[in-house]
């Protein structure tokens, strides 16, 4: 293979296609973590409860990511993911907008109109990352993949931030419900300037090829094991975020400390994400391996739960300090996707790249269920450390034992 000009790569790195992944990752982001960060004030100005009502409408979300990644990724590898880019966002995009309307709804069962609205907005946000991640990875050559979607999730990453800033400026939770709805909006109309992969329209009319089957991760053994090594890998990305970010509030009093905002956590955790993601693209192309990337920065997170936990935290300050410690780490999201990407053929590529981060936010409800069954024989701390370690066991024992993918090529069929 030739080897690129610098220019040549820019022109690869910065092209519509990550572009506009990016920028679509980017209001997926903002809208995904939006009821995490308002959370607390929307519920107390509904009347609800924030913690036990709170739990259930963020389950109801994931189990919406859940269904939902398996729904747009077989329709991604059937239709084309273009077709994905552009469902996905106009339906988690107008459930946001009736998500600002909830203080006008009827005051029966809120609590399950909140629930029911969320659900379908994680329907909807399912699909955002996998088909961009899939569209990207198909799009540019292969020794330029784990740099291009680190763009795409570094930048994307940055709507946790801007959805944490959007709420404090705005001043209301509801309107800022409004803002990110209408920015997925805005952006439908930029999608119409991108192209369909090349990859897959080489097999788009293929009779002969079956297309998004989501049974034949389960039907072969060798693709069942690579597709949960990859769900597994991810584990820690959602602990971190659905646990010690999420539901930082309820940390503060064993620690000692007075408050911690948990919309804070979330967007610090964020900060340190963007720039991990960013960096993970560079020290995988170093390395020469995706599977090392994700192992160091594994270590790298795991060194920062333990201290957060077991260390001296005692101020608001430090947690969110060790929030962005925790979020460089996990930072290697957008190459763990990447990684899923380039282990399956183009037939359920799209499937496997959008269920898998789905199946790990999915994942999300069984973590919490867990660490709230502890919490009855111990403290929020160890029962936090007990789910940890099986978390971080399960994704570095996977990370060490699946095949690596660098450089590998993407135009084969399962």
């Amino acid at each position: 293979m030739q080897e690129l000009s610098m220019s040549s790569k820019l022109k690869y790195i910065f092209s519509i296609p990550v572009i506009i992944s990016a920028l679509g990752y980017f209001v997926d982001i903002y809208d995904l973590l939006l009821f995490g960060i308002v959370r607390i004030p929307s519920l107390k100005a509904l009347g609800l409860n924030p913690d036990v009502d709170g739990t259930f409408i963020l389950n109801c979300q994931m189990v919406g990511l859940l269904i939902g990644g398996v729904f747009w990724g077989i329709f991604g590898d059937k239709k084309g993911r273009l077709s994905v880019l552009f469902g996905s966002i106009l339906v988690y995009s107008l459930a946001n907008i009736a998500c600002g309307f909830l203080p006008y709804f009827p005051k029966e069962n809120l609590v399950y109109q909140y629930a029911a609205l969320r659900f379908i907005a994680g329907i909807g946000l399912a699909g955002e990352l996998g088909a961009g991640i899939t569209l990207v990875s198909e799009s540019l050559p292969k020794n330029l993949r784990a740099i291009g979607t680190s763009v795409v999730a570094g930048f994307g990453l940055m709507g946790a931030v801007v959805a944490q800033l959007t709420v404090e400026l705005a001043g209301s939770w509801n309107i800022s419900y409004f803002i990110g709805g209408g920015l997925g909006v805005m952006l439908l109309f930029l999608r119409i300037s991108v192209s369909e992969s090349g990859i897959y329209k080489n097999i788009e009319h293929a009779a002969t090829v079956s297309k998004g089957n989501f049974l034949s991760f389960f039907t072969n053994k060798d693709r069942f094991i690579r597709y949960v090594k990859c769900i597994a890998v991810g584990l820690p990305t959602w602990y971190c975020i659905g646990i010690l970010a999420v539901l930082a509030n309820q940390f503060a009093p064993e620690m000692g400390i007075k408050e911690i905002n948990p919309g804070k956590a979330i967007m610090w955790g964020y900060v340190g994400i963007s720039v991990g993601d960013l960096l993970s693209g560079f020290i995988s192309h170093l390395l020469k391996s995706r599977k090392m990337a994700i192992f160091y920065m594994l270590a790298f997170t795991l060194v920062g739960v333990v201290i957060m936990l077991f260390g001296n935290t005692d101020t608001e300050t430090k947690y969110y300090i060790f929030c962005v410690w925790l979020g460089l780490g996990t930072g290697y999201w957008a190459m763990f996707v990447t990684l899923a990407a380039e282990q399956f053929g183009t037939n359920i590529r799209n499937t496997a790249t959008t269920t898998v981060p789905n199946m790990v936010r999915g994942l999300v409800p069984v973590m919490i269920l867990a660490f709230d069954l502890l919490k009855n024989n111990f403290t929020v701390i160890i029962s936090a450390a007990i789910v940890g370690t099986v978390v971080f066991g399960l994704a570095f024992y996977s990370a060490l034992t699946i095949s690596e993918t660098h450089n590998k090529d993407l135009e084969f069929t399962e």
